[in-house]
């Protein structure tokens, strides 16, 4: 090679800083997520009150709002970013009291999270509060509470046992203050559920091969079971006058079913599925019993006579009597898997997917009814639901006929016609009717201004919004509206995506890119701020990001909610084949393709699956993703390790030897959904093979962390990396395409 090529080679190659700064004042990650969080939203069934839990920079705390002005009301004084969760919100029927419980779920082993690392640990309790905000007080060690309609018992099942609490402090006895079971019954028991008069309870008594629903009647200290027989009740639920309880039958187990151990006597032999599990676990052939099962009938399969899976019974409450008010179809794939009922006006209400969408359905209590009267039509899917006081109307949430955002109907729970109540470019969730039934509570948001509580007349209209307020410190200008993309795959199915353009992109402008990929998989992101907490914010960073100048594209890939049970259940995904990732890849091509991307600074970023399929990206296709920031991801499906494997020629690590990019990985030692073994091995790899990496490991934290400040400090470094690792990254001069 003479001197003058390699000269001019070299000048075709020259390698220049990015010619564009980003933007000196765009605001910073917190004031994007300065303003609160609402989240379960609930409404008093006889006053017009509704209550909220709210998370305000990482301090948690529960509002109520009452009528007329309905101004907001913090009624308690948990002030410190502590990482202490509150869920499980209700409100008495006279809206005067609303209980909730604080502190998170545990994980496998028992532990609850504790972020802060102290020392004495943390509790899971249940709490209450006035709502006119005289106060709030710790009831009792417990979790998923009943509040009574009148608002003085709490009830929650704890150590398979019933339990009820006073909820004014000052309770005497050892029943009252939650330290002796109400119901100590044999079984595990659990789901209770008050009467319309507080009189008495029901709950499920599961039993393993069967289950009861029983009656704890408070005036004469007595357990009554609805109808008890062979087979397995759930979902109890009491007819307007408290005098019935509908409930959900299936068959009880075949011996096919039956897993349990036992102790192996003449009369306790362990289950015959137990069984065969335990020869498979050693490696023993297991097919040929398990094919002598099916041909037998009744012992691998239970259904009732006549060949159904599934019925509603209604029970009187007083006697146990019962009977059947319907069943599914023999061989039925429209219903057979409803997991709840509720009683609406004469009717029993219940969503199913029978077809491509979630649906609400409704049959009557009294009987008498063939096929469930299909209450929510439309080519969308319904999401979140509320019944009127006198459950004769229900209101519900729904994308038919806006696919990217949700929209709030009404309709008769004894059929006729569907109403829609909002529309336009908003989003509007989780609809709460008032007592008065004049008015429905909602959270909304756009694309602009994130989750609200909002109010509406129940005939329809503007919603108005009642919290949070937003102050200066909220970059409202900053916001940009998302543009709905289609982009197609490899295979021919169109993605839908979620395009961000920075407000000072020029023509001729090719800046740095980010693709966003969700977690779930089963979830969508919106074309405005989300109704999930996790995604509300990862659409507040999206929507900074591009304040900083990056191109932002939010990919809703296959496997995910939104677009029909075909597209939630496409095949050949995760570990049986990852198919999902060819949406991801048409979205980091299609960024390459648009004449305002830089084709060589092309990033992604995302948590959970969000974080399987950054790493994918990073393993299969560091010629196109220039950097990633994967967060609590798994990195090898299943346990395998058998390089010939479907599930680890699924995973990123079967493609370690092609990760070139630099990565930024996070990851919280407590977290109950991804081990965090699954961050520990990828890094021995990634050592192995010179892959660079940096590191974000924070103890005793969960999933998504619990912690505000860990939120900002993630941030803080996820924007410097994409800086030095994307927006600073000398590129090429002459350089069209997209290789490097």
């Amino acid at each position: 090679m003479t001197s003058r090529a390699a000269a001019t080679l070299l000048t075709l190659a020259a390698l220049a800083p990015n010619a564009y700064a980003q933007p000196k004042a765009a605001p910073t990650i917190d004031a994007f997520l300065s303003a609160g969080f609402p989240s379960e939203l609930v409404a008093a069934r006889k006053a017009d009150r509704i209550a909220w839990l709210a998370w305000e920079k990482g301090k948690r705390n529960v509002y109520a709002a009452s009528a007329p002005g309905f101004a907001p009301r913090r009624l308690t004084r948990f002030l410190d970013d502590d990482g202490i969760e509150l869920s499980d919100l209700q409100i008495a029927d006279d809206g005067a009291t609303v209980v909730f419980v604080r502190g998170s779920d545990p994980n496998r082993v028992g532990w609850i999270a504790n972020p802060t690392g102290d020392p004495r640990g943390q509790e899971r309790a249940i709490w209450a509060a006035r709502t006119d905000g005289t106060g709030a007080w710790r009831i009792s060690a417990g979790t998923t509470p009943a509040v009574s309609p009148d608002g003085r018992w709490v009830a929650f099942a704890r150590d398979s046992a019933l339990f009820v609490v006073r909820v004014a402090p000052g309770a005497t006895s050892a029943v009252d203050r939650g330290e002796r079971p109400l119901v100590r019954a044999w079984g595990r028991n659990l789901s209770p559920r008050w009467s319309p008069d507080g009189s008495k309870l029901a709950f499920v008594s599961d039993r393993t091969d069967h289950a009861f629903v029983g009656i704890y009647d408070a005036t004469r200290h007595t357990v009554t079971y609805m109808a008890p027989s062979v087979d397995r009740d759930a979902s109890p639920t009491w007819s307007p006058d408290g005098k019935r309880v509908a409930f959900i039958r299936r068959p009880g187990l075949a011996f096919g079913q039956q897993a349990h151990d036992a102790t192996g006597s003449l009369g306790e032999p362990p289950g015959p599925a137990w069984a065969i599990s335990q020869r498979a676990r050693i490696g023993a052939d297991t097919a040929g019993a398990t094919a002598k099962w099916a041909r037998t009938p009744g012992l691998a399969r239970a259904a009732f006579a006549g060949g159904y899976t599934l019925s509603f019974w209604v029970a009187d409450a007083t006697t146990g009597d019962g009977h059947e008010v319907w069943h599914n179809a023999p061989n039925d794939r429209a219903f057979p898997s409803v997991a709840s009922i509720q009683w609406a006006g004469d009717h029993l209400v219940f969503a199913a997917e029978p077809e491509e969408w979630t649906r609400v359905y409704a049959v009557s209590a009294a009987g008498g009814s063939d096929r469930p009267v299909e209450l929510t039509p439309g080519t969308g899917a319904v999401e979140s639901l509320g019944l009127s006081p006198d459950g004769r109307t229900l209101y519900y949430a729904t994308n038919a006929g806006d696919i990217d955002r949700r929209h709030v109907w009404k309709v008769p729970t004894a059929g006729g016609e569907a109403v829609q109540l909002t529309r336009g470019e908003e989003i509007e969730m989780y609809p709460a009717p008032l007592g008065s039934a004049r008015q429905v509570a909602m959270l909304t948001s756009s694309a602009t201004r994130p989750f609200s509580v909002a109010l509406m007349p129940a005939s329809g209209g503007a919603p108005r919004v009642i919290y949070p307020t937003l102050g200066r410190e909220f970059p409202t200008e900053a916001h940009v509206t998302p543009q709905a993309v289609l982009v197609k795959s490899d295979d021919g199915l169109e993605i839908h995506d979620q395009l961000f353009l920075p407000k000072d992109l020029k023509p001729g402008e090719r800046r740095p890119a980010i693709v966003f990929v969700h977690g779930g998989p089963v979830r969508q992101m919106l074309l405005g701020y989300h109704y999930m907490d996790f995604y509300h914010m990862a659409y507040a960073v999206n929507e900074w990001l591009a304040s900083q100048g990056y191109v932002v594209l939010s990919v809703n890939y296959r496997s995910g909610i939104g677009y029909g049970k075909a597209f939630r259940q496409a095949p050949n995904v995760g570990g049986r084949g990852n198919a999902e990732y060819k949406d991801v890849l048409a979205a980091g091509k299609y960024l390459q393709s648009r004449p305002d991307v830089d084709p060589t600074r092309v990033g992604i970023w995302g948590l959970s699956y969000g974080g399987v399929l950054t790493a994918q990206a990073l393993a299969r296709n560091s010629d196109l993703f220039a950097a990633g920031v994967d967060m609590a991801g798994v990195h090898l499906w299943g346990s395998t390790l058998d390089s010939t494997d479907l599930s680890y020629k699924s995973s990123a690590i079967a493609a370690i030897d092609g990760w070139k990019s630099p990565v930024l990985l996070w990851h919280g030692d407590d977290d109950r959904n991804v081990q965090f073994s699954q961050t520990t091995g990828l890094v021995q790899l990634l050592r192995a093979h010179n892959v660079p990496f940096e590191l974000i490991v924070n103890p005793d934290d969960t999933h998504e962390t619990l912690l505000y400040s860990r939120w900002l400090t993630t941030y803080a470094r996820m924007q410097d990396f994409l800086r030095r690792n994307l927006w600073d990254r000398k590129t090429a001069t002459t350089s069209s395409t997209g290789t490097r």
